[in-house]
C-alpha cells in the first residue's frame, strides 16, 4: 500500500516526518516554528530589550538549528512590534567564507598544518562577526527596498540623513575595513555609501591643491620671466616636487595603515591599495587616534564594536543579538571536535560574551562538553560559565518529543481533519509505550527518521487491495529494534571520526 493513502486514511495532507534539517523542513518554518519549544526555551532566548549571553549545548538532531531560526523568528516579530527598541540579528553560522579567508593569509605552509585553526583568535571572531553586522547595515541602507529585507536589519532612509559627521564617518571607516560585499567593487560601493552620509570629503584635497598649485606658480613663473634655461637646471623640478611633499606623506602614512589592516583583519578580502585611496578621502583630523584593526589584539576591535553599535543605535537599534550556529559543519573543520574547541575557545571570554548591549547565543555540539570538564580554574575564571546561561545539555523527555510528533501531525492535517499520533496504531500500542520508545530516541531528528521508517515498514508490508490503516505492535518493536541498531552504529562512527 502508498505510504500517501495511508496519511490521507488519517487526515495528513503531507508527510510530517519526510524531512530532517530545520534549516529545510517547510512543515517547521511554516508552522512548528510559532508553537513547539525546548523546555530551555525561555532561558536560551531571553529577553530582546535586555541581550544577554546563552551557551546551549546539544547533539546532532536536538534541535540547535531550529532554536536560531526560531530566535530570529522571534526577534523579528520584537523589532516589527518595538520599533523603537529594536535589536540588530548577526547569523553567524557559515564560517568556511572566513576561514578560506584566514588559511590564505596565514599562507601554504598552514593550509598544511593540522593544527591551523590553534592560531584563530578571539579578534579574528570579532573581525568575522563585524564583516557580517557592517555588511549588512550598508547594503540595506543603499538598497533599502531589496527583497528578502527582514526586521532584523531594516534601516529607514530618512534615520541616514541624521547623522552628524563623526557618526558618518564611524559608518565610513567600518565600512572600510569590513564591507564584504561582493555585489559592486569596493571603491564603487563605498563611494555611494559617501554620497548616501552626505560626507564632504574636499577638505582631504589640501595637499593635491598645494601639489597643483607649485606645478603651477613654477610653469608660471618659467613663463612670465621666459627664463627658459632655467629649465636645464634641477631647480623648477625640485620646487614642483617639494610642493607635493605633503600629499607623499600622508599618501605613505594612509598606504601603512592600510597595509596593517589587510595584514591583520585574517578573515577579510580587502586589498591594500584600494583601502589606501579610501582612507585618502579622510584628513588628518579625522582619523588620527581612531581605531583601526592594524595589531593582532581585541582593544582596537573593542572600539570598533563600539562605533558599530554606536551607528546602529542611531538607527534605531538597541542591541545586537549573534546566533552561532553549525560550528561542526565547515570543511576545515569536518566535524571534529578538537577543531570545534580550537575554533570556539577563544570566543568563551567573559569580557566578550557580557559586552554590554549585545548578547551572543553560542549553540555548540555536545561533543565540546568533555572539553569542558577538562578546562582548569584559569579557563573557568576567563569564561565565567556560570554567569552565561549555560544550558550543559538540550535534553527532551519522551512527553516532549510526543507533543513535537504530535504537533507535526496537526501542522499537517487536512482540511477539516484532527489526527492524532495515537490513532496511527493499534489500540495495543498505548500511550506509554510511544512515549517510552520515544525517550530511547533522545532527540526529535531521530524520532522524525523512525516514524517515516515505521510508515514505510508498514505500509510495505500490506497492499492495496488488503490495508491494513493502524500500525500493528510487531512492527513497532522490530523496526524500533532496526533503528536503535543502525544508529548506534552510526554514533560510534562519528565518535570515532
Amino acid at each position: 500500500m502508498r505510504i500517501h493513502d495511508f496519511l490521507a486514511h488519517h487526515g495528513i495532507a503531507t508527510n510530517p516526518f519526510a524531512d530532517e534539517d530545520a534549516q529545510t523542513d517547510p512543515v517547521f518554518k511554516d508552522h512548528c516554528i510559532a508553537c513547539t519549544y525546548h523546555p530551555s526555551w525561555d532561558k536560551v532566548y531571553g529577553d530582546p530589550l535586555e541581550p544577554a549571553t546563552s551557551i546551549v549545548l546539544g547533539e546532532k538532531g536536538a534541535g540547535k538549528t531550529a532554536m536560531r531560526l526560531q530566535m530570529v523568528r522571534h526577534l523579528e516579530s520584537h523589532n516589527s512590534t518595538n520599533p523603537a527598541q529594536r535589536v540588530f540579528i548577526i547569523e553567524y553560522d557559515d564560517f568556511n567564507p572566513f576561514l578560506d579567508r584566514f588559511v590564505e593569509k596565514l599562507g601554504l605552509r598552514a593550509k598544511a598544518s593540522r593544527r591551523v585553526l590553534d592560531q584563530w583568535k578571539l579578534w579574528d571572531h570579532m573581525d568575522a562577526i563585524l564583516s557580517l553586522g557592517v555588511t549588512a547595515l550598508v547594503s540595506e541602507l543603499l538598497d533599502p527596498g531589496k527583497p528578502g529585507a527582514r526586521w532584523g536589519q531594516r534601516i529607514e532612509a530618512w534615520r541616514a540623513r541624521r547623522l552628524d559627521r563623526s557618526q558618518a564617518r564611524d559608518l565610513l571607516l567600518l565600512a572600510a575595513c569590513y564591507d564584504q560585499s561582493m555585489a559592486e567593487t569596493f571603491p564603487a560601493r563605498w563611494a555611494r555609501l559617501r554620497r548616501k552620509l552626505r560626507f564632504r570629503v574636499w577638505h582631504s584635497w589640501w595637499d593635491r591643491f598645494v601639489g597643483v598649485l607649485g606645478v603651477g606658480l613654477v610653469a608660471a613663473a618659467v613663463v612670465v620671466t621666459e627664463n627658459w634655461n632655467w629649465l636645464a637646471t634641477p631647480w623648477p623640478y625640485v620646487l614642483a616636487g617639494a610642493s607635493w611633499v605633503p600629499w607623499l606623506v600622508r599618501s605613505w602614512h594612509r598606504f601603512w595603515v592600510a597595509r596593517g589592516v589587510v595584514r591583520q583583519v585574517r578573515v577579510g578580502t580587502r586589498g591594500i591599495s584600494a583601502l589606501r585611496k579610501v582612507l585618502m578621502r579622510f584628513t588628518a583630523a579625522e582619523i588620527s587616534g581612531q581605531p583601526l584593526p592594524t595589531k593582532q589584539r581585541t582593544d582596537d576591535r573593542y572600539e570598533m564594536l563600539m562605533k558599530f553599535q554606536n551607528v546602529l543605535d542611531a538607527f534605531g537599534y538597541r542591541g545586537i543579538i549573534v546566533l552561532v550556529d553549525r560550528v561542526d559543519e565547515p570543511h576545515l573543520i569536518n566535524g571534529s571536535a578538537e577543531r570545534m574547541r580550537s575554533l570556539v575557545w577563544s570566543m568563551l571570554d567573559n569580557k566578550f560574551l557580557k559586552h554590554p548591549g549585545m548578547g551572543i547565543k553560542l549553540l555548540l555540539p555536545v561533543e565540546l562538553s568533555t572539553y569542558l570538564e577538562r578546562e582548569d580554574r584559569d579557563f573557568y575564571q576567563r569564561a565565567r560559565l556560570d554567569k552565561q546561561n549555560l544550558v550543559p545539555s538540550l535534553e527532551w523527555t519522551g512527553e516532549a518529543l510526543y507533543d513535537v510528533a504530535a504537533a507535526r501531525l496537526r501542522a499537517c492535517a487536512g482540511e477539516g481533519a484532527a489526527p492524532t499520533l495515537r490513532n496511527l496504531f493499534d489500540e495495543s500500542v498505548t500511550e506509554t509505550r510511544l512515549i517510552d520508545a520515544f525517550r530511547t530516541l533522545r532527540v526529535p531528528r531521530h524520532v522524525f527518521k523512525f516514524l517515516y521508517r515505521l510508515m514505510v515498514a508498514h505500509c510495505n508490508a500490506h497492499t492495496d487491495d488488503r490495508p491494513v490503516w493502524r500500525i500493528q505492535t510487531e512492527k513497532l518493536e522490530a523496526t524500533l529494534a532496526v533503528y536503535s541498531r543502525d544508529q548506534d552504529a552510526v554514533d560510534r562512527g562519528l565518535r570515532a571520526g
